[in-house]
């Protein structure tokens, strides 16, 4: 552990079972490991990549942690196979599914985790909702801002707010 809180950005997608359920309830066992400081609203998506599977709810929050990132990493393999994500399956239907998308401004590659995430600059499902909570968040890579970053998508990908939440 870092002694000095830090900020990371999760992602969170779910399209197996009680889709909001399951991003209630991870985000419940987040917080009693994390400080979750902000909670974007739910989008309902589709899905990218394997089209041929449920529509997934998805959500990004704000959290103060004092885990390094490969602990967030284990904290979050955890909280998805708690919650019933059968692992190793890449794009398939699951009950949740969490993503690391900044860990401060760190810029990380190593065989087990890449932060920022790889292809958040692409995808809407994930910058529509990080822009609500973080729209001038520097991508420390790209330099450009989650705004900046959202208005080159081109492709929504289907990305609706969720009314139920």
């Amino acid at each position: 552990m870092s002694s000095e809180p830090v900020t990371a950005y999760l992602g969170l997608g779910s399209n197996l079972g009680n889709r909001q359920d399951n991003l209630d309830k991870t985000l419940n066992l987040l917080s009693q490991r994390l400080r979750v400081r902000q909670v974007s609203s739910i989008y309902d998506t589709e899905p990218v990549g394997n089209v041929n599977q449920p529509r997934f709810l998805n959500s990004v929050c704000q959290v103060h942690t004092t885990l390094t990132p490969t602990e967030l990493l284990a904290l979050a393999k955890g909280i998805e196979l708690k919650l019933g994500r059968a692992p190793g399956k890449s794009n398939a239907p699951r009950p949740i599914d969490i993503d690391i998308l900044f860990y401060d401004d760190q810029v990380i590659e190593t065989p087990e985790l890449v932060i920022p995430h790889p292809r958040l600059a692409e995808r809407a499902f994930v910058l529509i909702p990080l822009d609500e909570i973080a729209p001038d968040l520097v991508h420390p890579v790209s330099g450009k801002t989650i705004r900046e970053l959202l208005q080159g998508v081109t492709e929504t990908q289907g990305v609706l707010k969720w009314e139920n939440s």
